[in-house]
């Protein structure tokens, strides 16, 4: 694994993971449905729901365009993948997407979340003819990135770039010289896939779910659609149809998994967090949706 990460201390790893303090990887999880997260994510995940209901739609939806994108791309011979704020391990990560399609595929993933860490081997179950790695770096260092990711990936050949929820975690003056610098390393023909919080959408909702996350120390950026494309088209990045629309939008195959659903005395007994890992996600409407997604080209 690139830089040693997985022969860390856990001891130090632990001494790292503050967990009275929200954090967006472990939110993301509660609301997938996941069991990787601490009181202070469930009370995040909480706040965030009560100021909308069906906020859970964002991040389930943003989850699925990442299914879709990855099976398009490597549906079109995109056997490389550098997925950066990877997040938690949770079903069908970008490898089992990719290597499904193309078993030789290679995806390094890139978090710095002490817990996404101490997960990472669940990211590293490659099929036999591919490969995963994990990357142990900020965001905000690109350079040490591409260095690590280059012992995986072989930046002559075509790679996607991953961006999915997580430009809207950092501010216009880093965000934009941050892309920059990772897409002017991608050879032609690579692919950048990109979704992000916006409020040109729904902006009541949305707004009411970004100060229960400041008041939690997020950084949190809503960016207008123009602000998304511009992550493309400053880079002379090619938008592949639809160009940048609402996350469900996106290629929609209206194929989102529906968790198997336990018995009615059973879902009337949870509380309105963990009723979220058993919602059926299809019944979406516009009125849900604070995000943006895209997928580019580099010429």
């Amino acid at each position: 694994m690139s830089g040693d990460a997985l022969s860390q201390d856990p001891a130090e790893l632990r001494r790292r993971i503050d967990s009275s303090k929200a954090h967006p990887a472990r939110v993301y999880d509660v609301f997938l449905g996941g069991k990787d997260h601490y009181p202070a994510d469930l009370a995040a995940a909480s706040a965030a729901l009560s100021a909308n209901p069906r906020g859970y739609l964002d991040v389930r939806h943003n989850r699925d365009f990442l299914r879709r994108a990855v099976n398009t791309l490597a549906g079109d011979g995109i056997r490389q993948f550098l997925d950066i704020g990877t997040g938690l391990p949770t079903a069908e990560n970008v490898h089992q997407i990719a290597q499904r399609v193309i078993p030789d595929s290679r995806v390094v993933y890139v978090d710095n979340d002490p817990i996404v860490l101490a997960h990472a081997r669940a990211l590293l179950t490659s099929g036999p003819e591919g490969r995963t790695d994990y990357i142990d770096a900020d965001f905000r260092n690109p350079a040490e990135i591409l260095e690590q990711a280059s012992k995986t990936l072989d930046f002559d050949e075509p790679v996607a770039l991953c961006l999915v929820a997580i430009l809207h975690f950092v501010e216009d003056e880093e965000a934009y010289p941050i892309v920059r610098g990772l897409v002017e390393a991608l050879p032609a023909g690579s692919r950048v896939v990109l979704s992000h919080l916006t409020e040109d959408l729904n902006p009541e909702n949305i707004r009411a779910v970004q100060r229960a996350y400041t008041e939690r120390g997020f950084s949190f950026v809503l960016r207008s659609r123009a602000d998304v494309e511009r992550f493309f088209t400053e880079n002379s990045l090619a938008l592949a149809d639809p160009g940048v629309v609402p996350v469900h939008r996106w290629r929609a195959d209206h194929a989102a998994p529906v968790p198997e659903q336990p018995d009615a005395a059973f879902l009337d007994s949870l509380d309105h967090i963990e009723r979220i890992r058993y919602a059926d996600i299809n019944d979406v409407t516009d009125a849900d949706i604070n995000v943006y997604a895209g997928v580019a080209v580099k010429a």
